[in-house]
């Protein structure tokens, strides 16, 4: 019997064998009619949003680097009460520029500015991610579900170190720690790729 993190797994490689035969990856369906790509900016424009599991998600990049693998991240919530309702970011999705998954990790509050929940709180709101969306790329959608289907363990491992680690740092200027800038990634989880990568 296939588990759920094998159905995931496979649906992933399932989404990506189908990109590439179009020639495609993750990030370049998700940029598709894009002609010039801007560090910082959210892709789409005004980021994607599931009316049904109020899911939501956006991909930015950060200026190139020499040397680093990763070309950006997809940045992934859930508004438990509705789109006008607070926002909690559960995860970001690190990829190289093939769109190739390198890495799961988590910021710091500041990074994204959302509504702080505790790891409990968040842990629960894991499995209510799931993006059913035709745009930008019914495909890529259908990738970052099965993402946080394959890896929720890791996933809720790395929330629960993101307040360990909140809880044990202190700002040498009494900064709040949440908003203690010189604190950005809290936890991280480097990704195998996947047999055929």
């Amino acid at each position: 019997m296939t588990t759920a993190r094998e159905h995931a797994l496979n649906e992933i490689a399932f989404c990506e064998t189908v990109l590439a035969k179009g020639g495609l990856n993750v990030l370049s369906d998700t940029f598709r009619g894009v002609s010039d790509i801007e560090a910082w900016e959210h892709y789409p424009p005004g980021d994607v949003f599931d009316p049904s599991s109020n899911a939501q998600w956006f991909y930015h990049c950060h200026p190139a680097e020499e040397g680093v693998a990763e070309h950006g991240h997809f940045h992934c919530f859930l508004r438990p009460d509705g789109p006008e309702g607070a926002i909690h970011h559960l995860i970001a999705i690190g990829v190289d520029a093939n769109g190739r998954l390198l890495r799961l990790f988590t910021v710091n509050q500041w990074v994204v500015g959302d509504d702080w929940a505790d790891a409990d709180r968040t842990i629960d709101l894991i499995s209510r991610f799931n993006m059913q969306m035709p745009s930008p790329s019914y495909l890529v959608n259908r990738w970052l579900t099965a993402i946080f289907v394959a890896y929720e363990s890791e996933i809720a491992d790395l929330i629960l170190a993101r307040d360990a680690v909140l809880a044990a740092h202190v700002p040498p200027d009494g900064t709040a720690v949440r908003e203690d800038r010189a604190l950005e990634v809290t936890s991280e989880h480097v990704v195998a790729l996947l047999p055929g990568h």
